[in-house]
């Protein structure tokens, strides 16, 4: 025990430990398959036992009586998740794809998809995004309610043409078309700094509307170029497309001149401030407001990976843009570019 331990034992040691770790993510992902299997083989029988002798609601509650009885240390079996687990199997049997995706995530956030989510689409956008950045359930119910769907299926930037096609899917899943910043606290009229100095005030709140992969770096972040000094309002760090990300607030419509005004930002962040191996730096400019043919067209000639997004303090999605919804087949291929 006096030995002197090598030098090299601390990467043993974190090394057995990631492995250790590891098995035990595998070994939780594989019970949680066999689970959902479970559930969705009890759908089945309910479904097809029904279906085919005409058996009314009394089988399942009979079944959850007997079941009950004969495993009475396992929970899951009540009437009321009998007929979930029902409505289970018949939400997704036939759509090979989701059925697939089901399992692996857990019941409780199936259930929050299943009630909350209704075209195959949206449900299967939730499903792959819970699998890949492990929102809880809590924030799975969040971002549903703030309709992140619909606002990451409308959002405008111009990353096709600005970021190399290994990040370019991940970026688009950063920025949304509208924030929904329900947890401020301001007067009806504001400035851009009380604006900034409220959402720093709930940063935790604002960097789980902003995608939860976000790391705050700094407010009013300092550029010094020649002999000028100048200040980006929020500077973000994205860990898994690993970049910085500038932020500018403003308190009205979106104008053209904003995408100048960072795409300055951005070149002189790549030059003063970026890591080696480090993305591209990105830039999101959140207005009150914006017009989207305008900002079309401000970000068309754009050289920098710009995105353009509006705010709001209440959660809500204007009717008119659920008509702009891009076409199922665009939809599907952003869902697989989440799955890879």
């Amino acid at each position: 025990m006096n030995d002197i331990l090598p030098g090299d034992y601390l990467d043993l040691l974190n090394e057995v430990k990631r492995r250790v770790r590891s098995a035990q993510y595998e070994a939780l992902k594989a019970v949680n398959n066999e689970f959902i299997a479970l559930y969705w083989d009890i759908g089945r029988l309910i479904v097809e036992r029904q279906t085919a002798m005409g058996w009314g609601k009394s089988v399942v509650e009979k079944l959850a009586q007997d079941l009950h009885i004969e495993f009475p240390g396992i929970r899951g079996f009540s009437a009321a998740n009998l007929w979930r687990i029902r409505a289970f199997y018949e939400a997704y049997n036939g759509h090979e794809k989701l059925a697939l995706l089901v399992r692996e995530i857990s019941w409780s956030h199936n259930l929050v998809i299943m009630q909350k989510c209704k075209g195959d689409m949206e449900r299967e956008f939730y499903i792959r995004m819970v699998r890949k950045f492990g929102w809880t359930r809590n924030l799975l119910i969040h971002q549903i309610e703030n309709r992140t769907y619909e606002k990451t299926l409308l959002n405008q930037t111009n990353f096709e043409a600005t970021l190399p096609e290994a990040i370019r899917s991940q970026a688009r899943l950063a920025v949304k078309d509208e924030y929904t910043f329900d947890f401020l606290e301001l007067a009806d009229e504001y400035s851009e700094r009380q604006l900034e100095q409220s959402l720093l005030a709930n940063v935790e709140a604002f960097l789980r509307e902003m995608g939860g992969r976000f790391a705050l770096v700094g407010s009013q972040y300092r550029l010094q170029v020649a002999d000028e000094e100048y200040f980006i309002d929020v500077l973000l760090y994205h860990r898994r497309l690993r970049c910085l990300v500038a932020v500018e607030l403003k308190i009205g419509d979106f104008i053209p001149e904003y995408v100048g005004k960072m795409q300055f930002y951005l070149a002189a962040l790549d030059d003063l401030a970026r890591e080696s191996g480090e993305s591209p730096s990105v830039g999101i400019i959140l207005c009150k407001s914006k017009d989207r043919t305008i900002v079309e067209y401000a970000l068309r000639e754009s050289n920098k990976p710009i995105g353009v997004a509006s705010y709001r303090i209440v959660s809500a999605l204007p009717a008119d843009l659920r008509e702009q919804l891009p076409s199922p087949e665009q939809v599907a291929r952003l869902l697989r570019e989440i799955g890879e």
